[in-house]
Parts: structure tokens; sequence; C-alpha cells
């Protein structure tokens, strides 16, 4: 097969991942009027787990101790980052919600230089404080109270664990880790988890929410699609576009977060939210592509 067609079909699959996961935040806003944020993880990543589990049923006999310690690990990571994102999306709208997130890619150079004492690129530097005067301008930009809401500070925690979860699983990866198997390892912990903490957090299982159709279609969306289906095209965007390009495709889930939250959760909009978003999606696409320019 052309290989040129092969990377636009990849590319292609990546913009999808971006949309699909940028809907997810108006699917997961709209469900916490009916279901608890850790239980809605819990039926998230099971169905995931399940899925996955049949999918590459094969890939379980890689499974040993080693691997349960590097799932375990990641998987906690993966799991507070959406604990704290899906909680912070109950106290804040889904479109600041996505673009906080993305921090999540500034963050990693910083973690690799703490970890490593690899210093990053000048770039990076300039790329937080892009991002940060980003945040300023979206905390201002509400029109109720000026500052960052509990939604927001709990939402920026969520790109600290994003990040990593990132650099811990690609840790992994160049030991030798299969990336697919530990995806789906993590999956599993954060099914567990999500089952073992949401009695504490929301309380009894809430059969009445569970049996909403709106809500069984909202967590197949975000188990199968936004959870499985987004995992597996962004490893193959990574295989045949390139880490530069794919990241600038996957940074439109902020884009489309934004999007879908005015059109269809009719979340306000202003001008000064509009270049505080801006201003984080430049930060991302300079922290993810500057090493082009550096010297």
């Amino acid at each position: 097969m052309n290989k040129k067609f092969v990377s636009v079909i990849a590319s292609a699959g990546l913009l999808l991942t971006a949309a699909i996961w940028g809907f997810a935040f108006v699917i997961v806003k709209d469900s916490l009027d009916y279901i608890g944020a850790v239980y809605m993880i819990a039926f998230r990543y099971s169905i995931a787990a399940i899925a996955m589990g049949l999918v590459f049923i094969k890939k379980w006999k890689l499974l040993d101790a080693r691997y349960i310690r590097h799932a375990l690990l990641t998987g906690v990571f993966l799991f507070i980052a959406y604990t704290t994102q899906t909680i912070g999306c109950d106290f804040t709208t889904a479109g600041k919600n996505a673009f906080l997130t993305t921090n999540y890619v500034i963050l990693i150079p910083i973690l690799l230089w703490i970890m490593y004492k690899d210093r990053p690129g000048w770039y990076v530097f300039v790329a937080a404080l892009l991002s940060m005067t980003g945040i300023g301008f979206l905390a201002l930009g509400a029109g109720d109270a000026v500052g960052l809401n509990r939604g927001d500070w709990l939402t920026l925690i969520c790109s600290l664990f994003f990040a990593m979860h990132i650099v811990w699983t690609a840790r992994y990866a160049d030991q030798g880790d299969d990336t697919l198997f530990l995806t789906l390892l993590q999956f599993v912990v954060c099914a567990v988890l999500g089952w073992l903490s949401a009695p504490f957090f929301d309380g009894p299982v809430p059969v009445e929410g569970v049996q909403n159709p709106r809500v069984i279609v909202s967590m197949l969306y975000l188990g199968l699609l936004s959870t499985m289906l987004c995992f597996s095209l962004q490893n193959l965007g990574l295989k045949y576009v390139g880490s530069a390009i794919s990241s600038v495709f996957l940074s439109f889930e902020s884009v489309f977060g934004i999007l879908f939250s005015t059109i269809v959760l009719h979340e306000a909009f202003t001008t000064r939210m509009f270049f505080g978003c801006l201003l984080i999606f430049s930060a991302v696409i300079l922290a993810e592509n500057g090493n082009k320019y550096s010297v």
C-alpha cells in the first residue's frame, strides 16, 4: 500500500481521535447529572478493559510480576488523572476542562528534566509562560468568579498526572514492555480502583442512573470509542505519521472540546477566553515542535 496514502489515513485517524476526545468532555459533563464521577470511571474502564482484553486475548500470556508492577504504578497515575479531570468537569465548563488538560504536553519535558537532568530547550519555558498567561485569561474570562475555581485546579492536577502517566509508560516501553498490553493492564487497574473507591466518593451504585438509556450510550461511547478505539488510533498514528505531526493533530482535542461544549452545552465563550485558549493551544504546539527551531 502507498506510504503516502497510509500516512493520510493515519492522520485522519488522529484527527478523528481528537474529535472523539473533544466530544467526550461534553459526554462527561452531561453524564455527571445522572452518575457520579468515580462510578463513571469504573464503568468506562471496565468496558474498555473487557473489550480490549478480548481483542488482544493472546497478549495475556505476557503477564508476569514485572508487568503487574508497571501496570500498578502507571494505572494509579491514569486513575488519578481521570478522577481529578472528571470531578473537575463537574465544577468548571467542559471547554475549560479540555484546554487546561492539555497542559500535560508542557509538563512532560519538565518532568524529564527533574528525573533525568535532561534540561529542556528554551521553547519549553516560552510555552510554559504562554500557557500560564492563557490560564490567566481563562480564569478571568468566565464572567462569574474571578480566578481559578475548584474544577480548574483539579483539571490542572489532572494534567500533571497525565504527564506522569505518559513519562512512565514511555519509560517502560523503552525497557521492552508491550505498549498495548501495558495499556490494557492500566485499564484493568483503573476499573478496579474505580469500583473500590466509588462507594466512598459517590455512595451506593446509582441503579436508576445506570438504567437510563442516555447514560448507557454515554458509557459505551467513553469505554469503546474514547478509550479503547482512541488509544489504538493514537498508537497507529505515532507509528505511521511521527510524533511531531501526530501531536499537532491530537492537540486539536482541546479545540474540539471548546467547540462542542459551546454548540451542544451552550457554554459561555468570551473574547478573553478565546485568547486564553489560543495561548494555551500555541503553547502546546510550541512545546511539541519547538525542537525544530532550537540550536
